[in-house]
């Protein structure tokens, strides 16, 4: 049964309800059907998204511009000095503003209590587009993903290794929502928010799938389904990136620790990566990696995010 999303935030994909969250890949898929046939779908005719950033990117900039585009709407771009927002001007007028103007708007920014406020201030749909602590966008397309390739979520093991950072949390998020056992590996002192973490095992026990956090990274991997990591420093982290490469070389995804994975295993990444670091070229570039369905993928989850809210 379709659930009205219209009006609603995407903030966290724990605030999603199994239902909304089953919308959203179903409208992605009919939107990617479409596309691909070169149907027209300008569900959003006469839109404007307002697209925040405090953080640059090449990903998220370009499957949201493009994505309102081909929604028939169009996307405004701010760039870090481009509002006043939280300088001179608080997020509540600033929001407020907002509101009178656009149809949506999207934010990646560094912290997350800009989004929740946003969101929290805003009249019009607020969608989460990176924060220091949940990256959800990216998630709800990592899933997607996998549901074009294997069908189904039930009796898959999805292995994520390396920082307990946003991709970690997002991943917590939503693959408790959905079913999918988890195995984090992340070396002491990074490992994922244990609140957050908490939470994902609530989901779990409800769903009736696993949520482990494991310090070895070939346990972890054992018997995986899914196989996916990120880059150890992140952005605003580039002076901790050699620390941190120490810390984590015994969690980079190469083919003798994928060897300990399913043989059709699917290696994931959100990108971009930094190939010699959390994963070599051997595993990137083998035919076990989706990396460039799933970047794809980001364009026809964001519209149906789009589309579903706005």
């Amino acid at each position: 049964m379709a659930v009205n999303m219209k009006g609603k935030s995407l903030v966290s994909i724990n605030d999603l309800t199994l239902e909304e969250i089953y919308q959203i890949f179903d409208v992605s898929k009919t939107l990617k059907e479409k596309k691909l046939t070169g149907e027209s779908h300008k569900i959003l005719d006469g839109k404007t998204l307002g697209m925040i950033f405090a953080k640059p990117s090449t990903r998220t900039r370009i499957s949201f511009e493009t994505g309102i585009y081909q929604l028939g709407g169009i996307g405004m771009y701010f760039g870090p000095n481009d509002l006043q927002l939280g300088k001179s001007e608080n997020i509540h007028d600033t929001a407020k503003v907002l509101s009178r103007y656009l149809d949506g708007i999207m934010i990646r920014t560094f912290a997350h209590k800009d989004v929740v406020d946003l969101a929290h201030y805003s009249s019009i749909p607020v969608i989460n587009g990176l924060t220091d602590l949940l990256h959800p966008c990216q998630v709800l397309t990592d899933l997607f993903t996998i549901l074009e390739k294997r069908r189904t979520f039930s009796g898959l093991k999805f292995a994520y290794l390396g920082d307990g950072n946003n991709m970690a949390h997002s991943l917590l998020h939503g693959c408790s929502k959905v079913g999918l056992d988890l195995a984090i590996s992340t070396p002491s002192g990074y490992k994922p928010n244990e609140q957050i973490v908490k939470n994902a095992m609530k989901n779990a026990k409800y769903m009736g799938s696993k949520v482990e956090i494991i310090d070895d990274p070939v346990e972890a991997v054992k018997n995986a389904d899914i196989v996916y990591t990120d880059v150890w420093a992140s952005m605003g982290q580039e002076s901790e990136a050699s620390e941190r490469r120490n810390h984590f070389m015994n969690y980079q995804v190469n083919s003798d620790l994928v060897k300990n994975a399913k043989e059709d295993y699917l290696f994931m990444h959100c990108l971009p990566a930094h190939r010699g670091d959390e994963v070599t070229d051997e595993v990137a570039d083998s035919l076990n990696s989706i990396i460039f369905d799933e970047a794809e993928n980001r364009l026809h989850v964001q519209k149906a995010v789009m589309a579903l809210v706005m």
